[in-house]
């Protein structure tokens, strides 16, 4: 935990999941899509590609993503009275949207539909709440670094989009 530091590194950090969170987003929007206008047109093997893409892009970035974040971004806020009840809402979102991947995962036809809508929606709601509430949080809490915390969240997950708070380094295709 840091107790000196550099606001211009926390915001930077904040921008940088920021937009992370915006491509994240970006990409489930694309996915769900395809698989929405493919049952639409009624042509089930252009959905049945569309959901295992879908389920692909859950499986390889939206879930080790939230399971990443659960230790190394929520532990701090959690452990401290004003954050621990936003961080439990928010774990509840990750518990929903895990559950609807599975779902997704067995689901045929419009029911895949469902339930890719339903975790866009949710996703979407999640991140909202983050960036408002949870990362300004740990960016302007004196014990706590945005910018260690998502060093460490990159470093786990393979992800490169932050590096030290300076820049982007974005990964061709995954977030």
């Amino acid at each position: 935990m840091n107790t000196a530091k550099d606001a211009a590194v926390e915001a930077r950090a904040l921008q940088d999941v920021e937009t992370h969170h915006a491509d994240m987003l970006k990409q489930l929007n694309g996915l769900v899509g395809l698989l929405v206008e493919a049952l639409e047109a009624g042509d089930s093997p252009a959905g049945e590609r569309a959901q295992a893409a879908l389920l692909d892009w859950c499986d390889s970035d939206l879930v080790p993503h939230a399971l990443a974040e659960e230790g190394l971004l929520y532990e701090g806020p959690r452990a401290l009275p004003e954050g621990k009840l936003l961080v439990e809402g928010m774990l509840a979102e990750h518990r929903v949207i895990v559950e609807l991947v599975d779902e997704l995962r067995t689901a045929t036809g419009v029911q895949a539909a469902i339930a890719g809508s339903l975790i866009q929606r949710i996703f979407a709601l999640h991140l909202d709440k983050e960036n408002r509430l949870l990362l300004p949080f740990i960016a302007e809490s004196p014990g706590l670094s945005l910018a260690g915390s998502v060093e460490g969240l990159h470093e786990l997950t393979g992800e490169s989009a932050v590096r030290h708070g300076h820049g982007h380094a974005h990964d061709a295709g995954h977030h």
